[in-house]
């Protein structure tokens, strides 16, 4: 009898073919719901997931069989780790694989956003021909802090020690290892201080919530232009609002929203992010840092050579 695996996340073919050739069986469907997973995993030896599902007790509970669980991609709270480990079943997932698809789009974001790249190529698509209000601002001498210093927040300052810039790094769990071009911060005062720009890199957890809020907003010395690529709840999305209004924040590049997609946020927090997505000084995109089409083959490799180093 094969082993099943359950495949409920975009991967690339690397990966199930590695399962098929090797005796498993892919159960694929991607846009799997909650309940339907608790009737499909009663059999499965593995699964991978993206953040469609909840790998919560309840779902470990009714897959006996379970020996791995792949999540494509970093963040693992969409996972009950502890409990899965207590039982037995690995857990990975694959930050490796799309962190320079992350650091790659919020460089991009950044350079649009103070280039007015976007603004000016809509103002031309309408006809309008205006330089002097989209005039450019250098990174070039700008002090970034980067919260989180991780996969995506090393990649991110690997690519931004060429600007010459000062990159300010912060990691309540990373002691050591810090490149020479990265000015490591015991604590969050001299980003407080210094930063024109902070960039978050964290994972989601109980003391990351909020963790952009009024408080640190108003402890910022200078406006500063906030990153997101990491999770949207770790934002305060109404007083990131009022520090674009009141101008404690100067710009936003976000790709990462509470509730996420469109559909399923209530009112109040899809109306933040329409009236936030219309201002000039903000770019918004659809949680895609890390999705592109290279990332997609790095995750299902980076995942396939875990789950093989382990079987």
């Amino acid at each position: 009898m094969s082993k099943k695996v359950l495949i409920a996340a975009p991967v690339h073919h690397v990966l199930t073919d590695w399962l098929n050739a090797n005796g498993y069986e892919c159960i694929v469907n991607e846009k799997i719901t909650q309940a339907e997973a608790h009737s499909i995993v009663t059999d499965c030896v593995g699964i991978i997931t993206s953040t469609r599902l909840l790998i919560d007790k309840e779902l470990i509970d009714v897959a006996p069989d379970l020996k791995w669980i792949g999540r494509m991609g970093s963040g693992m709270e969409v996972i009950d780790v502890p409990y899965a480990t207590a039982k037995g079943i690995d857990c990975y997932s694959s930050p490796e694989g799309n962190r320079n698809a992350v650091a790659e789009h919020l460089l991009g974001m950044l350079l649009s956003l103070n280039k007015r790249i976007i603004k000016s190529n809509n103002e031309v698509k309408q006809g309008d021909w205006i330089r002097d209000a989209n005039r450019g601002t250098e990174l070039e001498g700008k002090t970034i802090g980067i919260i989180g210093f991780g996969n995506t927040g090393r990649a991110l300052a690997r690519k931004l020690s060429v600007f010459d810039m000062q990159i300010l790094a912060f990691d309540k769990y990373v002691s050591a290892d810090y490149p020479e071009y990265v000015e490591k911060c015991n604590d969050l005062n001299e980003i407080y201080e210094k930063a024109d720009i902070v960039s978050f890199h964290v994972p989601l957890l109980e003391d990351t919530v909020n963790y952009c809020n009024a408080d640190f907003i108003n402890k910022m010395r200078k406006p500063f232009i906030v990153i997101n690529t990491s999770r949207g709840e770790i934002m305060n999305i109404s007083d990131i609002q009022k520090g674009l209004e009141n101008k404690k924040i100067c710009a936003a590049c976000i790709d990462v929203w509470p509730q996420e997609p469109l559909e399923k946020m209530d009112a109040n927090t899809k109306d933040i992010l329409l009236k936030i997505a219309q201002k000039n000084n903000v770019i918004v995109t659809p949680h895609i840092a890390g999705y592109s089409h290279e990332a997609l083959y790095k995750m299902s490799k980076v995942l396939l050579d875990k789950i093989v180093i382990k079987r």
